[in-house]
């Protein structure tokens, strides 16, 4: 038994320094966005002024809160947009999503999924394939899908779909709960956008960003994109932000947003910034470009490993990320629970706690989710979940620091070893 043991451990020692070798071997051009993009941030917080003023706490109907609408300011910078809407008051990304959709959209209008169906809280915003109360279907709003081929977007089929009634194009940027696509990259949105303005200029193009923001030099908003929205738990809130979300984009757009967000004339001209919220938001911000890369080299770290335990990765280690989520497709609802346990584990909060599958609002199939993070469901925190159906992809996002990933992710490796001798 000691034998084995310590053949185990050696191969498992031997595992993790090629994975750590294969990531070394990116980190070079990881760490220049890293750089770009930090520097990006600094400027706009210096062109905006940033003084500790704006970081007080505001109540009520908080009336020229000039910490939120400096921040807003400094978003619309770092994103190239006219405008931008930073709230707490947004609960979560698809709150955001849904903020942007509803508030551009009528009864009558048209919007088109350019890259195919969006993952499951999505489908709950458009009512589509189930009606769901306040969705665009219930509005009155017009839905189609296009289907991508393979990793890449059906440009021509997309601009086929478009008629006198399309009013948007909804472009999500991360794969979802997909395991036939990859996430896009942002040049691959802007050939789309390129070729949606030639035909109609006048349609919104809207990107879903969530999980992309600063893995690469360029955004969406830099190549195009009319409007865009993500989260401020996932890459923007650099760990810090306790819960909010972002609209950023051209002005006429982000008002009619701000207007649905809060009520029609009030736009984003209310909203109190509580407790310690505008610092951590500030700071989180200063922190994303660094933290992001954390996260992508965590994601890299895991895909060699199980590509090297024979699983089947997406991205693989050698692909140039667009996001910091890894798929690992893990074939069975008991290597998948094993997985997440051991993601739970080794984390810094609730280390003690085993999680089990449940039913989640928006999504049509039962998920487990490991999250033992500082905030509660934070994406940027060391994090996976995935939905209890074939082929049992797990969804691995996130790392504030790369060494714990590393740990966690080799734990992991260990635990499914061990699920599949006791099968």
């Amino acid at each position: 038994m000691e034998i084995s043991q310590q053949k185990c451990s050696v191969t498992f020692n031997n595992l993790e320094k090629y994975a750590m070798d294969l990531v070394a071997k990116q980190t070079h051009y990881y760490d220049e966005i890293s750089f770009y993009n930090t520097h990006k941030v600094v400027q706009a917080f210096r062109d905006n002024m940033v003084s500790d003023y704006y970081m007080k706490p505001t109540t009520g109907y908080a009336y020229d809160d000039v910490g939120r609408t400096k921040l807003d300011e400094i978003y619309a910078d770092i994103f190239n947009t006219e405008a931008a809407l930073v709230r707490s008051q947004f609960v979560s990304g698809t709150h955001a999503l849904a903020v942007a959709i509803l508030g551009n959209l009528k009864p009558g209008d048209e919007v088109i999924a350019a890259t195919g169906a969006p993952y499951d809280t999505m489908q709950t915003i458009v009512g589509y394939p189930d009606a769901v109360p306040g969705s665009l279907v219930d509005l009155g709003v017009h839905y189609k899908e296009v289907k991508m081929r393979g990793n890449k977007i059906n440009i021509r089929a997309v601009r086929e779909a478009m008629t006198d009634k399309t009013k948007m194009v909804h472009i999500q940027r991360s794969c979802g709960y997909s395991s036939v696509r990859e996430s896009l990259d942002v040049a691959s949105i802007g050939a789309l956008i390129k070729s949606i303005k030639r035909a109609r200029p006048d349609v919104i193009c809207f990107v879903d960003n969530c999980y992309g923001e600063f893995t690469e030099k360029l955004e969406p908003t830099d190549v195009g994109a009319d409007l865009m929205a993500g989260s401020l738990i996932k890459n923007l809130g650099g760990g810090l932000a306790p819960t909010g979300g972002y609209i950023v984009g051209r002005k006429d757009l982000v008002y009619n947003a701000a207007c649905r967000l809060t009520a029609p004339g009030l736009a984003g001209e209310m909203g109190a910034t509580l407790g310690d919220t505008a610092r951590e938001f500030y700071e989180g911000l200063f922190l994303a470009p660094h933290v992001v890369m954390q996260a992508v080299k965590t994601a890299v770290f895991a895909a060699a490993v199980f590509e090297k335990l024979g699983y089947e990765v997406k991205p693989g280690p050698d692909i140039l990320r667009h996001d910091i989520i890894q798929c690992i497709t893990l074939h069975t609802p008991y290597r998948l629970e094993k997985f997440c346990e051991a993601i739970q584990a080794n984390s810094p909060v609730d280390a003690h706690v085993i999680p089990v599958p449940g039913d989640l609002p928006g999504y049509a199939d039962p998920i487990i989710m490991a999250a033992g993070t500082f905030v509660q469901g934070a994406s940027i925190e060391l994090s996976c979940d995935g939905p209890m159906r074939e082929p049992y992809n797990v969804y691995l996002q996130g790392g504030l620091t790369y060494e714990h990933g590393l740990l966690a992710i080799m734990e992991a490796a260990k635990q499914i070893g061990r699920a599949d001798q006791e099968d």
